[in-house]
This record gives structure tokens, C-alpha cells and sequence, in this order.
């Protein structure tokens, strides 16, 4: 099987690392994809918003499976004009990825469902938005209804930064806050059927202890030891099933990952909210244990066969992703600041660095034309993921792995997945 990843971030790095593992795979191709996934895969320089040349791309090289990654190409339609040129795409439709394109639509079919989830008001006006703020009270949550790249929500005690958040915003989605330990799963689908993956956390705070402001993640961490025995089969059975049934009626059937992010609460598992793709870096661990062919699952899902593959299976032990960020980041980002020791830390055991933001750029002072340096192109730059025995084993790993990268401005946090933060990081801080 020939696959076709479409992105450029470390979701798709891990995603077709793990296709290249498949003994079904026999090439993995990435459009545009970046210097890590390079090293094992054949790039090609296309626009993955071009629905058109991507559907051309796959058709050129033979492509019997597409996978997007990112959001934006979902929004876009990318995944339509992938299967309107006869080849299997995994990632939903334009109109069914508007679950995670527009948060209003998203509460809208949770609503329907009868999805556990936090109360919500679809405002406007700036009238409307303090209304709703004096409805649900402190901690205030305001989320873009729109996509915001992991960064359109703000968790607050301070009404006047939710009133200015909001502001700057055409339509927010106003909640109340989820109090409990957050958490991921990925579910894969075929529209009808869904096959959950393991339950991961991330950390979306740029500081440790979960302070400052929201980042696209800043490390994760599986499997969830806290998580209650059955929490996967409640959020399957409450949430995913009635959800996809749901999408089916409004003629919008969900192939593809349904990323569900869920709190913990006192009553149960709610959802904060609903994306149309793996989650970055929160997939990273959750693919470094997986043992089963993920080509052959993403197949099934996209050809609406999912009943016909065995459930996923997993290895014993735990992974840790812990992620190098750029200076400035989230607020901006340096580029072109020369990274070392990339390579020593992917030679590691049981450690594989996942690019995120890189570039590689040729370096002729050093005499040589030939010669190249790997270079930062991002927020988000590097992912030094590890597998261990435990979360404590794996955690210690892949900190001195990362020890080894440097490069000028790097932040990262030193509390990924180190217990207890892992538990208690606070709920409602996606976006």
C-alpha cells in the first residue's frame, strides 16, 4: 500500500513514522512534509490547502491511501477532492469537519446527541458575550467559534481579558469551566463505526505548573494510570456513538480521527470539545505504543470497513513526549536559529525526535556548498518522545535525550507528565 500524509508538523512526522513501521505499507509519501519525516519518506512540494493538487499528487504517484493531518485542509475540503478523484482518503469531509471548523456547529450536534458537555452560549454582540459571562460566572471560558491552531480560547478569573478576548473574535463560543483533569481520545471512523485508541494527556500551558498562555501543546504523555476503570467505554457509548449518529442524519457521516478532549468531572467524563484530527503532541506517545498496523486501520476506516479489522492493539510500558518550542512562542516565533544535537537524541534507544518546526538551510561559511544546517521554522520546533517501563520511566528518557538539542531561545516545561500536575492540570484550556 502506498500512502500519502499531508502536513507539515509533528502529527504528521509521527503519523507517517508510524505508516513506514506497517509491513502492509510499501512507500510513505508526504506533501510538504519537513526535514524528519525526509529521512524516510519522499516529499513532494505541494500546497496541502490545494485540494486539486493534492487529489493530483496521489493520483501521479499511485497513492491507494491519503492521510490528512491537519485541520485546515479538513476545513478547506482537502479530504473532498482526494475521494472525488477515486482514491481513499482518511479524513472527513468538508461538511462533517465542521465539528471542529466551528465550535457553535460542534456544541450544536452535541446538543443533539445528548453529549455530555459543559453549558454554552453562541454570542455576538458585545452585550451577549457579558451576559453570558454573568451566567456562567469565573473561571470564564471564551473560545473562538472559528480555528484558532490550539490557541482560540481563554480561561480566565478576569472578566475584562474574557470581554477582550472576545472582542477580538467575529463569533465566541462563551462556556461554563469543566473543574477536573483533562484528557484525550483519539477515536478512528468510518462513519458509522469507531475504534478508540489510548487515552493521552497533554500540557497546553507555555510554563510549568500550567501558567501562562495557551500553546498548540507543550508535551503528553500515555497511558493515563488515574483515568477510572470504563472511562473509555462511558465516553464511547455517551458521547462517540450518538455523535456519529448524529453526523450520519445531518448527512454528514465522520471518517476520519474524532478527537474528543474531555475533563474529568465529578459527575463523569464531559466534553470540552470535539476536533476532526489527531491531536499534536498528545498522538505522539499514543502512536509510540500502538503494535498494530495503523495503515490497515486508517484503510478500513476510510473505505467505511472498519468492523472488518481487529480492535488496536498496544504495547505494556508508557511514552512521553516533551516538546522544544522556539523563542517568543506562543506569541511569535525566532526562525533560523541553528539546532545541535538532533541527531544525537534520535540515536538514542527507545527515543525517536519528532519534527515539528524545522527547516534545513545550507551553510556556506563553512566552506563546503554541500554542507546544511538543521535550523528552527516554528513555534513548536522539535518533539523528543520516549518509550520506558512506566510514565516515570519513559519521562526520564526523554528529558535526557532532550538535553542533548539546543538551540538559541529554546523553551521547554520540566513537569510533563511528573506527577501529580498530570492529574490536576486544569480542564477547559483547549481551544
Amino acid at each position: 500500500m502506498k500512502t500519502l500524509v499531508i502536513g507539515t508538523g509533528g502529527r504528521e512526522h509521527a503519523l507517517a513514522l508510524a505508516l513506514s513501521l506497517d509491513p502492509v505499507v510499501s512507500e510513505v509519501h508526504a506533501a510538504p512534509g519537513n526535514p524528519g519525516i525526509g529521512a524516510f519518506a519522499t516529499l513532494h512540494d505541494v500546497d496541502p490547502m490545494d485540494g486539486p493538487a493534492v487529489a493530483a499528487l496521489a493520483t501521479e504517484i499511485g497513492a491507494d491511501l491519503v492521510v490528512v493531518g491537519p485541520e485546515a485542509p479538513l476545513v478547506a475540503g482537502v479530504a473532498d477532492a482526494v475521494t472525488a478523484a477515486g482514491i481513499a482518503c482518511f479524513g472527513p469531509s468538508q461538511a462533517a469537519a465542521r465539528l471542529e471548523g466551528s465550535k457553535a456547529f460542534s456544541k450544536g450536534v452535541m446538543a443533539a446527541a445528548g453529549v455530555p458537555t459543559a453549558g454554552s452560549r453562541t454570542c455576538i454582540t458585545p452585550h451577549e458575550v457579558a451576559d453570558a459571562l454573568d451566567a456562567f460566572g469565573a473561571p470564564y471560558v471564551v473560545k473562538d467559534d472559528a480555528l484558532a491552531a490550539g490557541k482560540g480560547v481563554v480561561v480566565t478569573n478576569d472578566r475584562t481579558e474574557a470581554l477582550a478576548h472576545a472582542a477580538d473574535c467575529d463569533t465566541v463560543v462563551v462556556e461554563e469551566f469543566l473543574d477536573g483533569p483533562e484528557f484525550s481520545i483519539f477515536v478512528v471512523c468510518d462513519g458509522t463505526v469507531g475504534r478508540p485508541l489510548l487515552p493521552a494527556q497533554d500540557f497546553k500551558r507555555i510554563f510549568d505548573g500550567g501558567l501562562g498562555p495557551n500553546t498548540g501543546g507543550m508535551g503528553s504523555y500515555a497511558p493515563l494510570a488515574w483515568l477510572p476503570d470504563g472511562t473509555v467505554e462511558t465516553v464511547m457509548t455517551q458521547v462517540v456513538e450518538p455523535t456519529l449518529a448524529e453526523m450520519r442524519r445531518l448527512g454528514a457521516p465522520f471518517v476520519g480521527c474524532l478527537y474528543v478532549g474531555l475533563a474529568l468531572t465529578s459527575a463523569g467524563p464531559k466534553v470540552i470539545e470535539f476536533n476532526c484530527r489527531f491531536g499534536d503532541p498528545d498522538v505522539q506517545p499514543v502512536l509510540a505504543l500502538l503494535t498494530s498496523p495503523l495503515g490497515s486501520l486508517l484503510a478500513a476506516a476510510a473505505a467505511g470497513d472498519l468492523a472488518s479489522v481487529p480492535e488496536p492493539t498496544f504495547a505494556d510500558g508508557a511514552a512521553v513526549s516533551v516538546v522544544l518550542a522556539s523563542a517568543g512562542y506562543p506569541e511569535s516565533s525566532s526562525k533560523g536559529d541553528v539546532i545541535s544535537g538532533a541527531g544525537a537524541a534520535d540515536g538514542v534507544h527507545d527515543v525517536d525526535v519528532i519534527h515539528a518546526g524545522t527547516a534545513i538551510v545550507a551553510a556556506p561559511e563553512e566552506g563546503d556548498p554541500r554542507h546544511r544546517h538543521l535550523v528552527t521554522a516554528g513555534g513548536r520546533v522539535l518533539s523528543v518522545r520516549a518509550v520506558g517501563y512506566d510514565v516515570a520511566d519513559a519521562r526520564s528518557r526523554a528529558y535526557a535525550a532532550a538535553d542533548l538539542i539546543s538551540f538559541e531561545g529554546l523553551q521547554r516545561r520540566s513537569d510533563i507528565a511528573a506527577e501529580p500536575l498530570g492529574v490536576v492540570e486544569g480542564a477547559a484550556s483547549r481551544g
